[in-house]
């Protein structure tokens, strides 16, 4: 049974995130919270993220700071040190960042309880090399690495013919595989059920908002980064939409993810972190996507790797994904394909509340 809720958790922290209600005028962390000293003020919705941020960049579990079944308890030191570290980076990122966010946790520390003052030494005979020079000859624009995206996929034509699908395979998490089914339908609606050792999980987006529900509990709506997120994985005809999705398309500096040489784009929206897009220099095909959260102390990233794409109907589409957090990792593999399904609408929508 230990073993299950702990699997519970890892899927839980992973696939959906730290959830909460969202309601027109959120309440601050202090309404909802004890003792709350260096994020008064902060969405409440933001505080579970930003201690994730914290986590992660330590590399620590919550039991480091608080004491268990006593979240506001001032007991343990480690947790009086964070406030004051909080404090020094708000103070240095407004004295000499003009208020950006420069500083964070993760600046110094980098995955250790204590930042690292001294340069690592050398661990092999091996000569580093000089930086690889930037490749000669004019760089693909925006629009043509766009314009190959899709024509790999298949085409725009094709790619508009699909109007639903459903994907059935495995979820692998926490070194389990459990059965996932996960039904799109055009433009934007989303839903994705897991068998969990305790149940079923759902995440959904209905076309406007996105929501969670596990089995044994009421469903709730996401918060609004959740949301976004959701938004995004349920754009069915995203890869002919993004130059509407994204306010500004920036094309990168090639990168590569092991031996395949990408192509790299950022998408850029108001007011909202930008969205990272790796393609396949060769196949012209996505391979990985990195979108951030913004907490009050960092951005969280989510990394996206694509992989195994086969043409279902003419279309390419990845039947293997894996997703990343600081927090949590699952791989979903897909081993069957149904498209253009009639689908009703109200298979998308929040259940009622019992």
């Amino acid at each position: 049974m230990k073993k299950q809720l702990q699997l519970s958790c890892v899927i839980a922290i992973a696939l959906l995130g730290q959830a909460a209600a969202q309601t027109p005028e959120p309440k601050k962390a202090e309404e909802v919270y004890k003792n709350i000293v260096q994020l008064k003020g902060t969405s409440a919705d933001q505080l579970l993220p930003a201690m994730q941020f914290m986590s992660a960049s330590l590399g620590v579990q919550c039991s480091f700071c608080h004491v268990q079944g006593k979240d506001e308890s001032d007991e343990k030191k480690p947790k009086l040190e964070a406030r004051e570290m909080i404090a020094m980076t708000n103070a240095m990122n407004k004295a000499h960042f003009k208020g950006r966010r420069e500083l964070t946790c993760n600046s110094c520390h980098h995955g250790a309880t204590h930042p690292a003052a001294m340069p690592p030494v050398q661990a092999s005979d091996e000569v580093h090399s000089a930086a690889a020079p930037r490749p000669s000859g004019a760089s693909p624009t925006a629009e043509q690495i766009l314009d190959q995206y899709v024509d790999a996929l298949g085409g725009a034509e094709a790619i508009q013919k699909v109007t639903s699908r459903v994907m059935k395979g495995v979820i692998l998490a926490g070194g389990q595989e459990m059965p996932i089914e996960i039904t799109a339908k055009a433009p934007n609606k989303r839903i994705s059920a897991m068998k969990t050792p305790n149940g079923e999980s759902l995440t959904a987006f209905d076309g406007t908002a996105g929501w969670l529900a596990n089995t044994g509990r009421p469903a709730r709506s996401m918060s609004a980064a959740e949301s976004d997120a959701a938004r995004m994985d349920a754009e069915m005809y995203l890869s002919v939409n993004l130059p509407k999705y994204f306010k500004e398309i920036r094309p990168g500096r090639p990168e590569k993810i092991g031996d395949v040489s990408c192509v790299v784009l950022t998408g850029i929206r108001p007011d909202m972190p930008p969205v990272r897009l790796f393609f396949d220099k060769t196949t012209g095909l996505l391979v990985r996507t990195i979108r951030y959260t913004e907490t009050p102390l960092g951005r969280n990233p989510t990394q996206i790797d694509y992989a195994d794409y086969r043409a279902v109907d003419g279309v390419k589409i990845p039947m293997k994904w894996t997703l990343a957090r600081p927090n949590g990792r699952f791989t979903i593999q897909i081993k069957d394909v149904q498209q253009n399904l009639p689908i009703e609408d109200s298979k998308f929508a929040i259940p009622a509340a019992q």
